[in-house]
Parts: C-alpha cells; structure tokens; sequence
C-alpha cells in the first residue's frame, strides 16, 4: 500500500514538474514569412485547383494589391512560396503607400513564382 502512494506522489511530482517546465518555455517565435507591414490571403477553389485570387492588405486592414493566378497552382504549405509572397506583399504594401490606392493585376506574384 505505501509503495502505491509513494508511485502515485512520485508521479504526480513529475507531472507538475515537467508541467511547469513546458508553461516556462513559452516564447512565441514569429515565422519569417510573417510580415511586419501587413498579411495576404490566398482564396481558391476545390473544383479548380489552378486559379487563384490573391489579395495583399496592410496592417489597417486596407487592401493594396489583388491579383488572380490563371493556370497555377500554388502550394502555400510551402515556405519558400510563403517567403515569396512576403517579398510581393512589403513591395505592394510600399507602393501602396506611395499611392493611396489598390493596384491590380500587375503579374507580381507570377513573375516572382518562376
């Protein structure tokens, strides 16, 4: 009977200890692909998997730039895809900027995906 209690307080301890070890090592790392200057979304469809529209905002919520992509897919599972996207996004977020209004269609993200 003792052994069972002492298993049981020795258990428990362990899992407080490590509980308390996990709840310590909560640093919050941002990805690289996550821009300061703002975020994208990437809208698709099931049916076709090769057309996409792809719409930039800043970090007010305003959108800077939509795109469509015709005839590509666009696996955003991947980094290096999400990196690319945070290179289209700061550059249309400066332009944007610089201008005060949206630009469409200028092929940004299809020139930087080949």
């Amino acid at each position: 009977m003792k052994q069972k209690i002492k298993t049981g307080v020795a258990a428990a301890l362990l899992s407080l200890i490590s509980l308390c070890s996990f709840s310590q090592n909560d640093h919050s790392v941002t990805p690289r692909w996550v821009s300061e200057k703002g975020y994208w979304v990437v809208e698709g469809n099931i049916h076709t998997p090769k057309n996409h529209v792809i719409r930039f905002y800043n970090n007010d919520d305003v959108l800077v730039y939509t795109e469509t992509l015709t005839g590509v897919k666009l696996n955003t599972d991947r980094p290096k895809i999400r990196m690319k996207l945070k290179k289209v996004l700061e550059s249309s977020v400066i332009a944007w900027e610089k201008e005060k209004k949206p630009r469409e269609d200028e092929a940004l993200v299809k020139a930087i995906l080949k």
